[in-house]
């Protein structure tokens, strides 16, 4: 709860706005001198503070209340302060505002409208604390991978901070990786930002797709092939493994590998050396392995289709990916990406959102292609992203409100009282996303 902080000498004006601003759910803290009131700012976190302009019997000239601004603010320059004055103190008023007072009412005061003042300087409080908490985010990435290579991957979401900080740490050790996640959620990038970021960047890089080639040729994609080794194997062919010596090879969907495939990637692992598909000399390789799967390997080994001792070799360290529905706040950063320069509807930006992503990241950069031809202008609406029906996310209402225009916007702002929070909710938006619309309507709030 916002805690408000009320300084006046009179006891009955602490009582009347304590009792105003709690009626409207704020916490309320009161101090009858400048002494008091600065010591409550030092030690409890104040959202916003009330000042009177004169503190001692017959001083009307404002100049307490003027120290007291000042000494507020050099402790929390950031702190809103709204000025109570008298007529005879409006000048000072004015000039305390262009030094960075809040607002100021004059006594009496009009109770609603220094209601509107109170919630719009809370609501941009949060909004402020809001982006400076993403800037501190931002800038303890940029400390923690100072100098690492993450291959343009965008996000803003813990979670996917977590993982990235885990891959750069990883990249350093030559150990082998295990990266798990659903389909196109990014663990091709997470395996090129552990390539890029360790000691073989500069050597092969070689990505093998497991899930793409037929079972029967997985094997010679692997480790190679002399010719007339298969039917159609007309010339000689270097394996993957040879051509990633000395470098990294990158073993996309690993669960689908053959158990015989499974054995020679477990001799590879453990000793460096293979042989060809229909030869009996034996090649010698260094390799680091980075491996990923959608599949459940604890359960192929129950069922015996993968090797228990091969999944302890490749899994030294995991790295899982969470899939994009649980880490909503990268969904816009990849719009912004993808769709550089457009903007979403209200009703676009909540379906986009609450949409549940069932193909992840991959889905996401599909779908903003599809919305670019059909609406390659103007503001991008929900169907443009031909959004499968049923994805939505069960917590999240199905219909949206449509787009507020400027009419209905400023209808609200009246309906309201200007009270920022209040309009954003009727909306059903972000106070962020409020303040944007009202900002590109050119609506004074």
């Amino acid at each position: 709860m916002n805690k408000i902080l009320v300084v006046d000498d009179n006891q009955a004006v602490l009582d009347a706005l304590s009792l105003l601003l709690e009626l409207h759910d704020y916490q309320v803290e009161t101090a009858l001198t400048p002494f008091e009131a600065l010591q409550i700012v030092r030690y409890q976190r104040i959202a916003l503070v009330i000042q009177d302009m004169n503190f001692t019997a017959d001083t009307t000239s404002g100049e307490e209340g003027k120290a007291l601004f000042r000494e507020l603010r050099a402790i929390n320059p950031h702190l809103p302060v709204i000025l109570i004055t008298a007529w005879t103190e409006l000048e000072m008023a004015i000039e305390l505002v262009k030094a960075g007072a809040a607002d100021y009412l004059a006594k009496p005061w009009d109770d609603q409208k220094l209601l509107t003042s109170v919630a719009n300087l809370i609501a941009l409080g949060e909004a402020k604390t809001q982006n400076e908490q993403y800037e501190r985010v931002a800038q303890q990435r940029e400390t923690l991978n100072e100098g690492a290579d993450l291959r343009g991957l965008i996000y803003r979401s813990a979670a996917m901070q977590r993982v990235v900080d885990m891959a750069v740490q990883v990249a350093k050790s030559d150990v082998s990786v295990l990266i798990t996640g659903d389909n196109g959620s990014g663990k091709e990038k997470v395996a090129e930002i552990i390539q890029a970021n360790s000691t073989l960047k500069a050597a092969p890089f070689i990505k093998v797709n497991a899930g793409a080639l037929p079972q029967e040729l997985i094997e010679a994609e692997l480790f190679g092939a002399e010719a007339g080794a298969y039917t159609g194997a007309n010339k000689q062919r270097i394996g993957r493994f040879e051509a990633a010596d000395g470098g990294t090879l990158f073993l996309d969907e690993i669960g689908n590998l053959p158990l015989s495939g499974q054995m020679k990637l477990l001799r590879v692992l453990q000793t460096g050396e293979f042989e060809r598909l229909g030869s009996v000399e034996t090649r010698r390789v260094n390799v680091r392995v980075i491996s990923a799967t959608n599949a459940d390997l604890l359960s192929d080994i129950q069922s015996g289709r993968f090797r228990q001792d091969l999944y302890y070799r490749l899994n030294v360290i995991e790295l899982n990916l969470p899939p994009l529905k649980s880490r909503s706040d990268d969904i816009l950063p990849l719009i912004g990406h993808f769709l550089p320069g457009r903007e979403l509807s209200l009703s676009a930006e909540q379906r986009l959102l609450s949409y549940d992503w069932p193909g992840n990241v991959r889905e996401l950069e599909n779908a903003c292609k599809r919305a670019a031809v059909l609406n390659p202008q103007g503001l991008l609406e929900a169907q443009d992203f031909g959004l499968q029906q049923g994805a939505q996310r069960s917590e999240q209402p199905a219909q949206s409100k449509q787009e507020p225009g400027k009419a209905e916007l400023e209808g609200a702002m009246r309906e309201f009282h200007g009270v920022i929070a209040k309009v954003a909710r009727h909306f059903g938006m972000s106070r962020q996303a409020l303040y944007r619309r009202l900002q590109k309507h050119d609506i004074d709030y």
